[in-house]
């Protein structure tokens, strides 16, 4: 008799060697997935009845599955292995205590592995919307996620004060931040932390994935000149908005109406100590008159002229667009992670974050396969799909293009 959470099966003809999640399985394979268990330390010493692997993809699942319980996904990962006749033993879906037990034993480590294995921008040269010239458009930002309110998350990510006369939040937050590639909406680098921790923090860690060719496009939150020194030295160029009342010497006028200045360090009273040179683009947007400036690295306007660059920025929206389908569309709205541990808590951002990064991965390949712009595949509706493809493992239908993006509800 097995016990509960025990594949009764025939020797080798284990459940995971079984799970098939679709794309998933294509993005992150099987053998990836041990190559990065086996790294972080997880790999098993005894046979589990959840090896390492199967929590792995148990823990995509759940982010693709978002607002599911434990054991229903857990279902799910080999329901429909059952209905097409694929797998011939009987399995007992483990209990909610088991799998939560499971995914405290395998940590944020492996989930953060693959990431970084696997997440990379997926543009090619031929890719509509994700090149200015020849740099390739990439922006900065950050977001928070609810978490349960349990002493162990309030104690580690700490809660923000609100309004209305309330001394804090309903709920713990955890502040992330991330770099996407604009065209594709491709997260390649992502930092977690806890809430008392400013985003320009976390996002100077993401600054080794940038390269040279690259454009990093920020709001005016991402300030400072340590923070503009670090982004600059990997070599990538920069396009960020700054606060009007930011002190802008003029040092020369180009053709273009945009001028020459320098930054310093805020330290530095004198403004003489070790200047950053910077290129400023003003302009006026809207019926309130909303005035814009912009510094950026690209000093010569015949490379980009100020125009150029007022109409390019517009494109850094498409982070915020990312963020909304993770957290509003793949999360659900209202999105409170499920983790009752600040470790679990990052275990499952990263699992969102590769759920995320496969969605696109496939909606960019279909776009060129059609020659559209990637902007033009639902990603709501690429969501249906697949998760309609887990649940029957069957061979995925070919994506078609539509008005994007989708925003109704899935």
């Amino acid at each position: 008799m097995p016990r509960p959470g025990q594949v009764k099966s025939s020797v080798g003809d284990r459940l995971s060697d079984r799970i098939a999640l679709g794309v998933l399985t294509r993005a992150f394979p099987p053998e990836l997935v041990d190559e990065v268990v086996e790294e972080c330390g997880r790999a098993e010493r005894r046979h589990r009845l959840l090896p390492a692997r199967v929590v792995v993809y148990f823990v995509l699942a759940m982010c693709l599955f978002s607002g599911q319980g434990y054991e229903e996904v857990a279902r799910l990962l080999t329901h429909g292995l059952q209905r097409m006749g694929r797998w011939k033993g009987t399995w007992r879906v483990p209990t909610t205590a088991a799998i939560g037990r499971a995914r405290l034993r395998l940590g944020p480590e492996p989930l953060k592995a693959l990431f970084a294995r696997v997440c990379r921008p997926v543009a090619t040269g031929e890719t509509s919307g994700a090149w200015y010239r020849s740099w390739r458009l990439v922006a900065v930002d950050g977001t928070t996620f609810d978490v349960p309110d349990t002493e162990a998350n309030a104690g580690f990510f700490g809660r923000p004060g609100v309004c209305l006369g309330q001394e804090k939040s309903a709920y713990p937050q955890v502040r992330v931040a991330a770099l996407v590639e604009c065209g594709t909406h491709a997260v390649f680098a992502a930092e977690t932390g806890p809430l008392a921790v400013h985003e320009t923090e976390l996002a100077q860690r993401l600054f080794g994935a940038l390269t040279p060719g690259m454009l990093l496009l920020a709001d005016r939150g991402f300030r400072g000149f340590d923070l503009w020194r670090a982004a600059a030295a990997t070599g990538a160029d920069l396009l960020w908005r700054v606060k009007n009342d930011a002190v802008l010497p003029m040092r020369a006028l180009l053709e273009d109406g945009s001028y020459i200045s320098e930054i310093v360090a805020a330290r530095d009273k004198n403004r003489r100590a070790d200047p950053a040179r910077v290129r400023v683009i003003e302009y006026t947007l809207g019926p309130g008159g909303t005035v814009y400036r912009l510094i950026t690295t690209i000093l010569d306007p015949k490379a980009a002229s100020a125009t150029s660059l007022a109409l390019l920025y517009a494109q850094r929206w498409e982070i915020e667009t990312t963020l909304d389908e993770i957290k509003t569309h793949q999360g659900g709205p209202r999105l409170v992670l499920r983790s009752q541990h600040p470790r679990g808590a990052e275990q499952e951002i990263f699992g969102f974050l590769l759920v995320h990064h496969a969605l696109r991965d496939l909606m960019h390949q279909a776009a060129q396969h059609s020659g559209q712009d990637p902007d033009r595949i639902s990603f709501t509706r690429t969501l249906r799909i697949i998760r309609r493809h887990v649940t029957d493992q069957a061979a995925f239908p070919p994506l078609t293009t539509g008005p994007g993006p989708d925003h109704s509800p899935a």
